[in-house]
């Protein structure tokens, strides 16, 4: 069985003492590729490292994330783009990126450095990784402006309204942990075709609800999203696993090993 992380931040610094005990949790557990997603210059550098480090495992998104769009040096947005550019055959997505309606203050700055990696995206013809916390609509409003590979919301929540068009533009969402005990999450595992879903941890985020209990997020989280989500699809864990790891090769254009 190949597990897939299609959303983890493994250079996130409360992971830094931890990269060698999450990479052999991911190989033990079964976990095949780690898609690692950056939201600064100083991640997307390390991104590109630990993908090298690690081949046919770690594969990097690389990105401005919303939240740290306040807190960007002078011609940091540049040099992400040039870095980019010119590690374009490694990079596998753009991402994180998006917009958080919790930041209004940095609001014309987001929509500004959002744009700018659509457009890079669209350049470069990769797929794009969104971060949506209340923007959901805005942002599938926003998308068919431009010519996107494909589009992975990620942690897609609310509004279910927005569910059906999401997947009517042929989009795909993941989902982690939060299928095992969210409703609202089980509700959109339960109404997304299996055909558009992807897993993630999105770690080093913490959950503090069972089985996990404020562990440190580890790739090996993964089987037991699979298991929530072959209990809400009323199918196979193994049927439920192949289908997310079809999947991520089509999603990302990468053949698993």
């Amino acid at each position: 069985m190949k597990l897939i992380d299609a959303h983890v931040h493994l250079s996130d610094a409360e992971y830094a003492d931890h990269i060698d005990e999450l990479i052999a949790d991911a190989k033990n557990a079964g976990v095949t590729a780690l898609v690692t997603n950056s939201v600064d210059l100083k991640t997307c550098q390390s991104d590109l490292e630990l993908s090298e480090k690690y081949p046919n495992l770690v594969y990097p998104a690389l990105g401005i994330h919303p939240w740290n769009v306040n807190v960007l040096k002078e011609n940091e947005l540049e040099q992400v783009i040039d870095l980019i550019q010119k590690n374009k055959n490694m990079v596998k997505a753009i991402g994180e990126i998006g917009l958080d309606s919790k930041y209004e203050t940095t609001w014309e700055k987001q929509t500004m450095v959002f744009e700018k990696m659509l457009h890079l995206a669209e350049s470069l013809d990769l797929p794009v990784i969104i971060h949506s916390r209340g923007t959901t609509d805005k942002i599938i409003d926003m998308l068919p402006s431009y010519h996107l590979k494909r589009v992975l919301l990620h942690w897609f929540s609310y509004p279910m309204s927005t569910l059906q068009r999401a997947m009517d533009n042929g989009y795909f969402i993941s989902e982690g942990p939060p299928a095992t005990y969210s409703n609202g999450i089980r509700e959109v595992i339960e109404k997304a075709p299996l055909t558009n879903l992807l897993t993630e941890t999105d770690g080093p985020v913490k959950y503090w609800k069972s089985p996990y209990n404020g562990q440190l997020t580890k790739p090996s989280f993964i089987r037991s999203v699979i298991e929530a989500i072959a209990e809400i699809k009323k199918t196979q864990v193994d049927n439920v696993a192949e289908q997310i790891a079809q999947n991520f090769e089509v999603f990302f254009n990468i053949k698993l090993i």
